[in-house]
C-alpha cells in the first residue's frame, strides 16, 4: 500500500542542483527571436530535462508497482512536465506486460501567483474531489516556490477526497527563503531564487512557448508586464 503522506520519502532521488550562479549563454542554445533581450541566461536546456523526467517515471512506474497511480495535472504551468512524464511512462509501458492499467489522469487548476511573486492565496478549481475517493494520486507540477500552494492543495485533497494515497512530482523546487518547507516526492531540479519562465512557464502568459527554462531579465519583465500584446 502507498502510504498516505504530504511529506517527501527520506530517501527520494535526489534532484539535480542548479547551482547559484549556474547558467548557460542565450548566445549558445537556440531562444525564440521574439523573446530576442528578454532573457538573462538559460538555466536548464530542454534535452536535460527530457532526460530527468524519463528517469522521475522510471521510478514512479517502480513506486507504483502493480497499482494504477491516478496522475492529477496542475494546469497551466504543469501542462508541459506533465505532457512529458506521460510519455515517458507510455513509453516505458509499451515495452512491459502488465495485467492492470498503469495510470489514470485528470486535471486541476490552482491560483497562487500574480506576476513575478507568489502570494499564498490559493483558489482550487476544476475537479470534483468525490471523483478521487479511493485512488492513489499523484499531483503533477511545474515549481514548487514557497511551497504555500502545495501545502494547501495536499491536506485540502487529503481531508476531502477520501483518496488512498496523495503524493507530488515537481519538476523544480526554488531555494528560498520564502518557503514553508514543503519538499515532493519526485524532483527533478533544484534551482536558486531567480524568476524563471519557459517550459511552459508564464510570466503574464509570456514564455510559455519556449523549450528551456531560462531566467527572465529586467527587459522580459519590462515588455510583458502588462501582459502579451496580441496585435
Amino acid at each position: 500500500e502507498i502510504p498516505k503522506t504530504m511529506d517527501a520519502k527520506a530517501d527520494r532521488d535526489p534532484p539535480i542542483d542548479i547551482s547559484d550562479d549556474f547558467g548557460y549563454s542565450v548566445e549558445s542554445l537556440l531562444i525564440p527571436s521574439h523573446y530576442n533581450g528578454m532573457v538573462e541566461s538559460v538555466m536548464i536546456p530542454h534535452g536535460l530535462i527530457i532526460d530527468r523526467i524519463e528517469r522521475l517515471a522510471r521510478l514512479i512506474r517502480s513506486d507504483y508497482e502493480g497499482v494504477t497511480v491516478h496522475l492529477l495535472c496542475v494546469l497551466k504551468g504543469g501542462s508541459a512536465f506533465f505532457q512529458d512524464i506521460v510519455e515517458a511512462l507510455r513509453a516505458i509501458h509499451r515495452l512491459t506486460t502488465q495485467s492492470y492499467i498503469p495510470f489514470t489522469f485528470d486535471f486541476i487548476r490552482v491560483k497562487s501567483y500574480s506576476g513575478t511573486q507568489s502570494t499564498g492565496n490559493v483558489q482550487i478549481t476544476g475537479i470534483d474531489m468525490a471523483t478521487l475517493a479511493g485512488k492513489h494520486c499523484l499531483l503533477v507540477e511545474d515549481i514548487i516556490d514557497s511551497g504555500k500552494t502545495m501545502s494547501v492543495l495536499v491536506p485540502h485533497i487529503e481531508e476531502h477526497a477520501g483518496v488512498a494515497s496523495v503524493k507530488v512530482a515537481s519538476l523544480l523546487e526554488k531555494r528560498t527563503p520564502k518557503s514553508v518547507g514543503f519538499k515532493a516526492d519526485y524532483c527533478g531540479f533544484t534551482i536558486p531564487d531567480k524568476f524563471i519562465v519557459g517550459y511552459c512557464m508564464d510570466y503574464n502568459e509570456a514564455f510559455r512557448d519556449m523549450g528551456h527554462i531560462c531566467v527572465i531579465s529586467e527587459e522580459g519583465i519590462k515588455q510583458h508586464a502588462e501582459g502579451v500584446d496580441e496585435a
